[in-house]
């Protein structure tokens, strides 16, 4: 029968290995900022409520306004945006490929009614401005009922 000398760590560097494996599979965004652009909808986004209208911005830079399209349904807004890819030249040789390209999706549930007779949409410079002008919400609005009698 040999002797083996315990080592009480040995167990712990397995589960170390575990946890640095669950880290780097679920958090890598952090670190690689371009790979979260590669997943479907994860161009940032700004919403603010104001007493007359929500105010969307979101962050579409390097794509062309016929590309995006933004679309409400009952009180689902969805904003979508798409990046072709560049024909590459045969002749050229990349170093490195960043950009990303293809589908790009985010949707966003209303609480409140919003005129759609008024809604609009801009792009400049990168980023589309949504304003989506606020229905009268007579729910908590005070109405005086007359009494007969």
């Amino acid at each position: 029968m040999a002797l083996v000398k315990w080592d009480p760590f040995r167990d712990l560097s397995g589960l170390q290995s575990s946890i640095n494996r669950l880290f780097d599979d679920n958090f890598r965004f952090w670190r690689e900022p371009e790979a979260a652009l590669t997943q479907e909808g994860a161009f940032p986004v700004d919403i603010k409520d104001t007493p007359g209208a929500i105010q969307i911005k979101a962050e579409l830079p390097g794509f062309n306004k016929e590309n995006i399209k933004v679309g409400l349904v009952d009180n689902l807004l969805t904003i979508r945006a798409e990046r072709r890819r560049e024909e590459k030249e045969e002749s050229a040789n990349y170093l490195r490929v960043e950009r990303s390209y293809g589908s790009f999706s985010r949707s966003f549930t209303l609480n409140m009614p919003v005129k759609h007779e008024k809604l609009k949409a801009r792009y400049q410079d990168g980023v589309l401005e949504i304003s989506l002008p606020k229905e009268e919400d007579i729910k908590n609005k005070e109405i005086n009922i007359d009494i007969e009698g």
